[in-house]
């Protein structure tokens, strides 16, 4: 059966481009992942897939098993402890996040995807059809902007494949499309669009579970003190005219960047610099490479302490409040 193992279904919309839709289903399930879900990445972004190079895994490629595509692993679960055991603890564990993207079935990641609706309608029926997620507490979907074909196709497949009514999870297998967070920025330009995307749930029967205000301000990457650069408040204002839950703003956070962007420099030094002097290190060598998993790099930057947040508001808001 589609989405075997899924338990819930949360998409992340916008009907702005350019807003950090991919950053925020990142970083949602990576603070999902670090309170002990087992948590999926369904990239449905079809011509301008970024979920691949934001974990890290541009090179990653997809397998083919009896049950369907099997999605790309970014990190497995964990035991407080450090090993991968159910052992009890005190201390909650860490859940495994796997990752789907059309980035890992293209040949080069410079191929541009020029399709036609209906086979991005196809595409994205068989990503929602025959990839084998296993048990997964959430699967985010990270969705395109607009409410073109990708948004129709969507949510006609989801509301066949799985039930908003939490009462019927149990008796029907089906996952529970437990609703949609919409990621706006505090401009007027941006929280219009947003609007749309709003109105786009109304009609389609899809739960609105909260607005987050991404990029508003900028943290410091020293201190980690929010200027509020261009604006903020837009999206908590929008939030508030239609009656939608108001999850909270993010700043933008350059330790975050710094994340995702990972070591690429680290290999461009000049080899003749590094000939002149090999045993002499400078105040200006570059650090050792961090080896951490991403999720646990992930604790140091300013946005964990919020996403963390924003976690535990999803899981009480679907699952109840003394899940969190």
């Amino acid at each position: 059966m589609p989405l075997t193992g899924v338990k819930n279904v949360v998409l992340v919309l916008s009907g702005k481009g350019g807003v950090g839709k991919s950053s925020v289903t990142l970083q949602l399930a990576l603070a999902l992942s670090l309170q002990g879900k087992s948590v999926g990445i369904l990239d449905i972004d079809l011509t301008g897939p970024s979920m691949p190079r934001l974990v890290g895994l541009e090179d990653a490629k997809i397998t083919q098993a009896p049950g369907g595509w099997m999605p790309v692993p970014v990190h497995e679960a964990e035991s407080a402890a450090g090993a991968d055991t159910s052992a009890p603890s005190t201390q909650p564990q860490r859940g495994s996040l796997r990752c789907m993207s059309l980035g890992f079935l293209l040949r080069d990641r410079g191929d541009a995807v020029i399709w036609r609706g209906p086979k991005k309608t196809a595409m994205i029926r068989q990503f929602l059809s025959d990839v084998f997620w296993g048990p997964t507490d959430y699967l985010l979907i990270d969705t395109p902007p607009g409410t073109s074909d990708e948004h129709i196709a969507l949510a006609e497949q989801l509301l066949t494949l799985s039930t908003t009514d939490a009462a019927a999870v149990a008796q029907t297998g089906l996952p529970r499309l437990a609703g949609a967070v919409l990621v706006t920025t505090p401009q007027a330009v941006a929280t219009s669009d947003v609007r749309k995307e709003a109105n786009f749930c109304v009609k389609t029967n899809i739960p609105v579970l909260g607005v987050i205000e991404n990029m508003s301000g900028y943290a410091c990457p020293c201190c980690g003190e929010v200027s509020n650069l261009f604006s903020s408040g837009g999206g908590q204002v929008m939030a508030q005219e239609l009656s939608l839950p108001f999850m909270g703003s993010v700043p933008i956070d350059v330790k975050f960047g710094e994340l995702v962007e990972g070591n690429m420099e680290a290999g461009d030094s000049d080899e003749e610099e590094e000939d002149e002097s090999p045993k002499t290190q400078s105040p200006d060598t570059p650090a050792e490479p961090d080896d951490r998993p991403l999720v646990e790099r992930y604790r140091d930057t300013w946005s964990y302490p919020r996403f963390k947040g924003f976690g535990r508001t999803l899981i009480s808001s679907i699952e109840g409040p003394t899940a969190v």
